[in-house]
């Protein structure tokens, strides 16, 4: 294990610590990225993915850690943010000693990084991963656990839309509105649920079959499309992306016909500066790391014993903080994820300055 730390406690990207995490027995092959501790102890998922290299590896949990330190200021939580990768295939690599090895390595940083579910993890993995450390939350109910993340992710998701919706409708309800969803998976599903139980129209699209049979099966009033770009460009007033990070892009972005953007996925946004072009088309856009909170709200609430309508009341509060993030930005005549990173920063700042009141 190496720990690639500068003189002054940070990386080149602003990271406290970043860990690297090899265990040759069991093939594990990890990084743990802990982007500050300013507000607590880091929480962030474990996402086991079958990188290209370890340069995509590095880049992610960089992207990913920082990002979660944001949502973690922005949902009121006393928590910094920190994520994790394992570079493999979950369906050919991810074994109890794998796991457990993991394990090994989040209790050696003694509390600074908690752990949870993320892609390619799943809520017994977290069961596992408890066995070798006290730093995991997204567990299982029979351990006293939250259970699924998503459920609230998706809940959370839902209210920044609505919030979205009223911001630019008048009305915080997206009935008589056409919603696209890119991912019909762990988020997806339960979102295309809400949007339909509030009398929106949903159309979606994945590249999974089974998710696609799940939507035929569940919702049959879902109109399912074979591509994303198919969706984009179709006559929607709302686009959600619920897979993977990367899904506004210089491509993407002048065909979108949506008048909003609200998703699920982490790090929307392909590279700095697509904010300004989603502006200047007049396209809404909730920074990802706000929405899509739920999850994490309901996973940190295991911390401190998990209640589900604590978690989900707080979840719910995602509409005033959008709502927030929403008039600031017409206020200061910014894109909505320049005001909410000033917010989070404020937060960090603020409070991670009490740090230096000396308690004796």
């Amino acid at each position: 294990m190496g720990v690639f730390v500068s003189s002054d406690g940070t990386d080149a990207a602003g990271h406290e610590q970043v860990v690297f995490c090899q265990d040759r027995h069991t093939g594990l092959k990890a990084i743990i990225g802990i982007y500050s501790t300013a507000l607590g102890p880091a929480l962030g998922g474990t996402r086991f993915y079958p990188y290209g290299s370890e340069e995509a590896a590095v880049t992610d949990v960089l992207n990913l850690s920082r990002g979660m330190a944001y949502k973690n200021a922005l949902a009121g939580l006393d928590l910094g943010g920190g994520k994790a990768v394992i570079w493999g295939d979950p369906a050919l690599d991810k074994t109890e000693a794998l796991l457990r090895a993991y394990g090994r390595f989040v209790e050696s940083l003694h509390g600074r990084y908690y752990t949870a579910c993320d892609v390619g993890t799943y809520v017994p993995d977290m069961d596992i991963i408890a066995r070798e450390t006290r730093y995991v939350t997204g567990r299982s109910v029979q351990h006293g656990g939250a259970g699924d993340s998503s459920v609230l992710t998706a809940w959370g998701v839902f209210q920044g839309m609505r919030a979205a919706a009223e911001h630019t409708w008048g009305s915080p309800t997206l009935a008589g509105r056409r919603v696209g969803i890119a991912g019909l998976g762990k988020v997806g599903k339960y979102l295309a649920g809400h949007l339909i139980e509030d009398g929106a129209s949903v159309v979606a699209t994945d590249v999974s079959p089974a998710a696609l049979d799940w939507a035929r099966t569940t919702y049959p009033q879902i109109d399912l499309v074979p591509d994303t770009r198919t969706m984009i460009t179709s006559d929607i007033d709302v686009y959600a992306p619920c897979a993977l990070g990367g899904a506004l892009d210089d491509d993407t972005v002048p065909v979108l016909h949506a008048k909003i953007v609200t998703g699920g996925a982490n790090n929307q946004l392909a590279h700095p500066g697509i904010e300004k072009l989603l502006e200047e088309r007049g396209i809404l856009y909730t920074p990802d790391y706000v929405v899509n909170a739920g999850g994490v709200i309901q996973v940190a609430d295991e911390i401190e014993g998990f209640n589900f309508d604590r978690a989900k009341l707080r979840a719910t509060r995602i509409f005033d903080t959008t709502s927030q993030i929403l008039r600031l930005a017409d206020d200061e005549g910014v894109p909505p994820v320049v005001a909410a990173d000033r917010l989070a920063e404020r937060r960090m700042a603020e409070v991670g300055r009490l740090r230096s009141i000396y308690l004796g």
